[in-house]
């Protein structure tokens, strides 16, 4: 199976934490076009843009707006939508922030997803529980080696160490207290995620629209560091087969990498290039004055066990992960209708995708 079943996700109920944000509200598009009854809990969409409300990611299902470090707030949204299904995206993802925002960092990523868990106790309806963390919540050595679940945890910056413990959070709640309550819980640790509709700051696709949009010259940090980068529809397609597969018979890895199957990942100038001449030929970038706090100059995944246990692939890899990503934007800046946009490439992934089983 390489794209979700219609006939698992239609009627779910799923509560999504994050829908607000960039891989969130392309989340909630997919899952409500699946047929799942929806419920999103997060902050307000940061900024003047966003995928959220560009694409009209409230209509058809039940948006909450809430912080998940409010564990009365989050308990009580939780206990409402009674549901079948948690995929728990909510967190602060930016290094570079993490660094100004330390402790914010930690509590949304850590106290946050001991709330949710802490949440689920007495719904009485086990529901199964999908935390996404992140490729960076490994011990970074630095030299290339793809990273497999077994692979020791760490991170040096505020970001990649909260994930990490994270995952430690998550481990030690399952052995504790998920048997009993009858949940099923896991995590899914994901690439570098692009696509149309990302407007966060110090992320390389969210650069590229803003220089051109602007008429700038884009400026790299690290325009060599090396990272697994895996366009967001093959990333939560992997994330629903996981979930499919943890609501089967069991006997399935409760940590999985979602990335290329290029485990060699490809470079930030590479991808940088690419999405530049997609958007607009002939731009070119340069080597920004500063680069900013430390960051890792390489990190790769080995996927492999998601791909045999799932028969998952990344599907938009190589120039279609380029193409993909860039027309969004030029429909962005046509001022198309970005809803049909998004919905008209989620269709068209779930045709493709289906097509391969």
């Amino acid at each position: 199976m390489t794209a979700p079943n219609p006939d698992f996700w239609r009627g779910k109920r799923v509560f999504l934490t994050g829908h607000t944000g960039f891989k969130g509200a392309w989340a909630s598009l997919l899952l409500a076009r699946l047929g799942a009854e929806v419920t999103g809990y997060a902050l307000a969409p940061e900024g003047t843009e966003s995928l959220f409300a560009l694409a009209g990611c409230d209509k058809g299902i039940d948006s909450r707006i809430g912080d998940i470090r409010d564990r009365a707030g989050l308990s009580a949204a939780l206990t409402e939508a009674r549901p079948d299904i948690v995929l728990h995206m909510a967190a602060q993802a930016l290094v570079r922030r993490s660094y100004a925002e330390p402790v914010e960092t930690w509590q949304t990523n850590v106290d946050g997803t001991l709330h949710l868990l802490e949440a689920l106790k007495p719904l009485g309806h086990p529901p199964v529980v999908l935390v996404i963390t992140s490729d960076k919540v490994y011990r970074n050595d630095e030299t290339g080696r793809p990273f497999i679940e077994e692979d020791p945890l760490g991170g040096h910056d505020p970001y990649s160490a909260s994930k990490a413990a994270c995952e430690i959070l998550t481990a030690s709640w399952r052995d504790c207290f998920a048997a009993d309550h009858g949940i099923r819980l896991a995590s899914a640790r994901a690439g570098n995620v692009i696509g149309g509709g990302d407007f966060s700051q110090d992320r390389i696709v969210p650069d590229i629209w803003r220089a051109v949009r602007d008429d700038q010259e884009l400026q790299l940090r690290n325009p060599g560091a090396t990272r697994p980068w895996q366009h967001v529809l093959d990333c939560l397609n992997g994330y629903l087969l996981y979930i499919e597969a943890l609501a089967g018979e069991g006997g399935v890895p409760l940590s999985l990498n979602f990335g290329p199957a290029d485990s060699k990942g490809r470079t930030v100038r590479e991808i940088a290039e690419d999405i530049l001449s997609a958007i607009r030929p002939g731009s070119d970038w340069a080597q920004a004055a500063d680069a900013g706090p430390r960051e890792m100059a390489k990190l790769t995944l080995d996927t492999s066990r998601a791909r045999a246990l799932l028969g998952w692939t990344d599907h938009l890899a190589g120039a279609r992960l380029s193409a993909w990503t860039a027309d969004w934007y030029r429909a962005c800046a046509e001022r198309g209708d970005m809803r049909a946009q998004t919905l008209s490439q989620i269709d068209s992934f779930l045709k493709n995708a289906g097509q391969s089983q």
